[in-house]
């Protein structure tokens, strides 16, 4: 690995949560090819999520608590 490389991961487990999961998603965007059909599925999905949600069939869970669970 270089220095360079290093600096950089360095700095990113410095960011907040909210940060790194920003860099995390800009990442893996970047490395994949798009797709239509796959894209088309997970907005799907968003709207059903939404409309459970919605409902009452889908409740949320605090960021907080989320977060906690994986700290650890």
């Amino acid at each position: 690995m270089s220095t360079e490389t290093q600096e950089i991961i360095d700095r990113a487990l410095a960011l907040s949560e909210p940060d790194k999961a920003l860099i995390v998603d800009e990442l893996l965007s970047s490395m994949s090819a798009h797709d239509d059909e796959i894209d088309a599925l997970w907005r799907q999905e968003v709207e059903d999520r939404v409309a459970a949600y919605r409902s009452g069939a889908l409740k949320s869970i605090p960021l907080e608590e989320v977060l906690a669970k994986y700290r650890k």
